[in-house]
C-alpha cells in the first residue's frame, strides 16, 4: 500500500500522487473544516468582515465574525441584528466558491461521503448530493428552541431576510425576534456550542448514513481526504481519520492544509500531507 511519495515539499508531485490515490480508491471519505470555506473566500475577518460589519466593529470593538458570534449583546434586538447579517452573508445568496466546485468535479463520479464541521451550506450550493453529507455542527439555515423544549429545528430563511431588511441602527424591530413555535420561548441558532445543541431527525439520519458508509468500506481501499481541518475540534474528523486509517491496512490518508498538514508516524507510509492553499484542488 505504501507509495513512492515525493520526499521534498513537492506540491505538484504530491498532487499527482493524490490524483492516483483518488482513482485507486473504492470509497473516498472527505472531512472538511473551516479552511475549505476560507479558501473559497468565506473569511470571517479582514475586508469581508469590514464590508458587512464595520458599524458593529466600531460600536462593540470586535474584529471578526467569530468573535461577534459570542458577544454579549445587551438586547435581543441587537443580538438578532448581528446574527441575521452573520447568517445571511455566510448562508444565503452566496456562491459556492471555486474550490467547492473543483472538489465536486473530482468526486462526483466516485463513491464518496462528506463529513464537515462547516455550517455554511457550501457543499449543497455547489451541487453535492445531500444524502452524502453529514453536517455535524449544525446549519446556519436552521433555528432551534434556546431551552431547547424539543428536538426540532426550523428553517429560518424568511425570518433572516426580514430581519436583515428591517434592521436600523444595529437593531431589528421587536416584532421580528424569533420565538419557538412549540413553547413560545426564545430561539437561537442551530450551531453546536454547548449541550443545548439540537440533533434533530435530519441530523440523526445523516449520522446513520455516514456510519453505514464507514461500516460498508471498513476493510476496503478507502481514501480519507482531510481538507482544511485544524485543531479546534480534532475529535470530529482528524483523530477518527487517523484511527480508521491505522485500523485498515488498505486505507490511505491525505491531508491538505497550509501549515498544518501532518500525520502520525504509525500511518506515515500510507499518508500524503500537502501544506498548500486548498485552491490547489482546482489544479487536479
Amino acid at each position: 500500500m505504501s507509495a513512492n511519495l515525493p520526499q521534498s515539499d513537492d506540491t505538484e508531485g504530491k498532487l499527482k500522487v493524490l490524483a492516483q490515490w483518488m482513482s485507486d480508491a473504492e470509497a473516498i471519505v472527505i472531512g472538511a473544516g473551516a479552511g475549505l470555506s476560507a479558501a473559497a473566500g468565506f473569511s470571517y475577518s479582514g475586508a469581508r468582515f469590514e464590508k458587512y460589519f464595520a458599524d458593529f466593529e466600531k460600536k462593540y470593538g470586535f474584529h471578526d465574525m467569530y468573535t461577534g458570534g459570542f458577544y454579549p449583546f445587551p438586547t435581543e434586538e441587537e443580538f438578532w441584528a448581528y446574527w441575521s447579517r452573520h447568517i445571511y452573508y455566510n448562508r444565503y445568496d452566496q456562491p459556492a466558491g471555486e474550490v467547492y466546485l473543483a472538489l465536486l468535479r473530482l468526486v462526483k463520479d466516485k463513491n464518496y461521503f462528506v463529513i464537515t464541521t462547516n455550517v455554511d451550506h457550501r457543499f449543497q450550493v455547489a451541487g453535492f448530493d445531500k444524502s452524502r453529507l453529514f453536517y455535524t455542527q449544525g446549519d446556519y439555515g436552521l433555528f432551534q428552541c434556546a431551552k431547547p423544549c424539543c428536538n426540532k429545528t426550523f428553517d429560518n430563511e424568511e425570518q433572516v431576510r426580514a430581519m436583515l431588511r428591517e434592521q436600523r441602527d444595529m437593531k431589528i424591530p421587536a416584532s421580528l425576534i424569533p420565538r419557538c413555535p412549540v413553547c413560545g420561548g426564545p430561539m437561537t441558532t442551530n450551531l453546536r456550542s454547548d449541550d443545548k445543541f439540537v440533533e434533530d431527525a435530519g441530523w440523526h439520519a445523516a449520522y446513520e448514513r455516514y456510519a453505514q458508509f464507514l461500516k460498508e468500506y471498513s476493510g476496503g481501499r478507502v481514501l480519507f481526504l482531510e481538507l482544511g481541518v485544524g485543531m479546534n475540534t480534532p475529535v470530529i474528523i482528524k483523530y477518527p481519520f487517523w484511527r480508521m486509517t491505522y485500523g485498515n491496512k488498505k486505507a490511505r490518508y491525505a491531508c491538505i492544509n497550509y501549515g498544518e498538514a501532518y500525520a502520525p508516524e504509525e500511518i506515515a507510509p500510507r499518508s500524503l500531507c500537502i501544506s498548500a492553499d486548498l485552491n490547489v484542488l482546482c489544479c487536479l
